[in-house]
């Protein structure tokens, strides 16, 4: 009896989750990094964190931007997240196809285990969450939102100005592109799924 209301919960589980999650959906969270809360301050956004769902046999996975860009389990990436909470966003409208989702994987892959990008520069040499994001749904032409320049964020708050002081010294690159979670959250292409 254990036994099958194991593989009921288990068939269940594997259910909702193929109903939930989506290759190619874009999942957000409040990080617990020590540079979250000003992420969150200078974007105005809850979000600090994002990466690009894919399944890998049968399992879903999410390849991110830490130190070094990887995949690692969905599960263990929400278990990461400030008390497990995430968001699921996923593109409106056409539904990615399989060539679009293939050049999404191929352009993944050749991000892995580049440096992350502490300096947020909008260079392909290091790469950031957001800029990971963004750059793998560009390489199927689809531009998610603008880039802002680093001026146009909200830098007045202690925090911000600290991590900008310890990652820039006194050459803070104000013009240099940026891609925030907020901006891809926000974008006018992605509806909210959870």
């Amino acid at each position: 009896m254990r036994a099958l209301a194991f593989l009921i919960f288990f068939g269940f589980n594997l259910y909702i989750t193929a109903q939930t999650f989506k290759d190619g959906d874009v999942i957000f969270q409040h990080s617990q990094s020590t540079q979250s809360t000003a992420i969150q301050l200078a974007t105005n956004s809850y979000f600090s964190h994002c990466g690009i769902i894919f399944f890998l046999g049968n399992k879903p996975y999410v390849f991110e931007a830490i130190e070094p860009v990887g995949v690692r389990s969905l599960e263990d990436w929400i278990k990461s997240g400030e008390n497990s909470e995430y968001a699921i966003y996923r593109l409106k409208g056409e539904q990615l196809s399989e060539e679009n989702l293939t050049q999404m994987r191929n352009y993944l892959k050749l991000q892995l285990d580049k440096h992350y990008d502490l300096a947020f520069n909008w260079s392909d040499k290091e790469m950031y969450c957001s800029e990971l994001v963004y750059k793998t749904y560009l390489s199927i032409g689809v531009k998610l939102c603008e880039p802002k320049a680093l001026r146009d964020f909200n830098l007045d708050s202690p925090q911000v100005r600290k991590i900008m002081q310890l990652r820039y010294g006194p050459d803070i690159p104000y013009d240099e592109p940026m891609i925030s979670p907020g901006q891809l959250s926000d974008s006018d292409l992605f509806f909210k799924v959870i």
